[in-house]
């Protein structure tokens, strides 16, 4: 009898070789045997029913939401964005491109309401790509390991609780230090941002996730129904770890692009949403705006946002000048990420795009 190893079955069946690990020790697969620590597996074996697969039936009309918190996330003013859709999107216009995905309500709201040729999304932040790929390509084995972190987390005494939150922090930095992008870090991405302060993703100097622990009764750790349409969503979706310059070769003239980069901060004191060790300064966001303005040429349909600096200094014209060939719409959001409630309320924010709009 000829045999094949579980990574040659992994590439037969479309499934994960840790999946057919699981399923050759419950026995699943007809004839698969142990050898040292490899399982060896008859060539004439079929792929099992899967328990889990079934579970993961396409659901028509399956809206898909952010699957995780984000700081400065689009959900609250995602109306105003949509008024800006350009006109002949998904006909005329049949492509998409989010840079700056983070938690991804615009990329949401256009994958659940039209037909595309071909979506781009790409961040710097490693291991929120990393999640998302792991959700477009083996959710089920993603929803398992998330599964039993929440079995195991809910049930505990805050005491507990906090002793298992920062064990899996250090986790997390362990596997992100060396560079180990496995499901482990994506489900502890997703943990992570689930339990700690505000859904924050902070670096500190050398890159390690330092955010503390939030203060939530019953937080929704694994939110089954929305990963699968998620996942499903994202079957077609180009997914990129880079920066958002490597979108150059994807963005044309069929393109509506959206570029939602880390805020300018509005004080010293509010750049806690910061994600990437090197930050995002005034020279960066001047380097954008010159990136935004070369697709422009390009004849792109593009939305970008902001923070307006005009909610502290009435006097800081740095956007309006910035993109003063473009058009600015400023709109409402409440924003609480400040630990005080002074940092809390409604602020004005921009809407930047090269096709017009209602300026406010």
């Amino acid at each position: 009898m000829e045999f094949m190893t579980a990574k040659e079955a992994s590439a037969k069946w479309g499934i994960s070789q840790r999946r057919v690990a699981v399923l050759c020790s419950e026995n699943r697969i007809d004839g698969a045997e142990m050898l040292g620590k490899m399982w060896l597996i008859p060539k004439t074996a079929t792929k099992p029913d899967d328990a889990r697969s079934l579970r993961f039936q396409p659901i028509e009309n399956l809206a898909a939401k952010p699957f995780i918190k984000w700081a400065g996330g689009k959900a609250q003013i995602l109306e105003e964005i949509r008024r800006l859709y350009p006109s002949g999107l998904g006909t005329k216009i049949t492509k998409y491109a989010e840079p700056f995905v983070g938690g991804g309500a615009v990329l949401f709201d256009i994958l659940s309401k039209y037909e595309l040729d071909e979506v781009y999304i790409s961040d710097v932040n490693q291991e929120l790509i990393t999640t998302y790929t792991y959700i477009r390509d083996d959710a089920p084995m993603l929803i398992d390991v998330l599964m039993k972190m929440e079995q195991e987390y809910l049930p505990l005494s805050d005491d507990k609780r906090k002793a298992y939150y920062y064990e899996m922090r250090d986790k997390f930095n362990l596997l992100k230090s060396a560079n180990d992008m496995s499901v482990d870090i994506a489900a502890l991405f997703i943990f992570l941002n689930r339990t700690c302060f505000n859904g924050l993703y902070r670096v500190n100097g050398k890159g390690g996730f330092n955010v503390p622990m939030g203060s939530y009764k019953n937080p929704t750790i694994c939110d089954e129904s929305n990963l699968q349409a998620v996942s499903e969503r994202l079957q077609n979706v180009s997914i990129v770890c880079g920066d958002y310059r490597e979108s150059r070769s994807f963005i044309d003239k069929n393109t509506f692009a959206y570029f939602d980069p880390p805020y300018r901060p509005l004080s010293d004191t509010a750049s806690f949403t910061s994600y990437a060790r090197d930050g995002f300064d005034d020279k960066k966001q001047v380097e954008l705006a010159r990136y935004i303005k070369d697709l422009n040429r390009k004849g792109a349909h593009i939305v970008a946002s902001n923070s307006d600096p005009k909610n502290t200094n009435e006097s800081d014209n740095f956007f309006d000048e910035l993109y003063n060939s473009l058009s600015i719409a400023r709109i409402s959001a409440s924003r609480a990420i400040n630990s005080v409630g002074a940092g809390r309320g409604r602020v004005s924010e921009l809407l930047i795009s090269n096709y017009g709009g209602v300026r406010a």
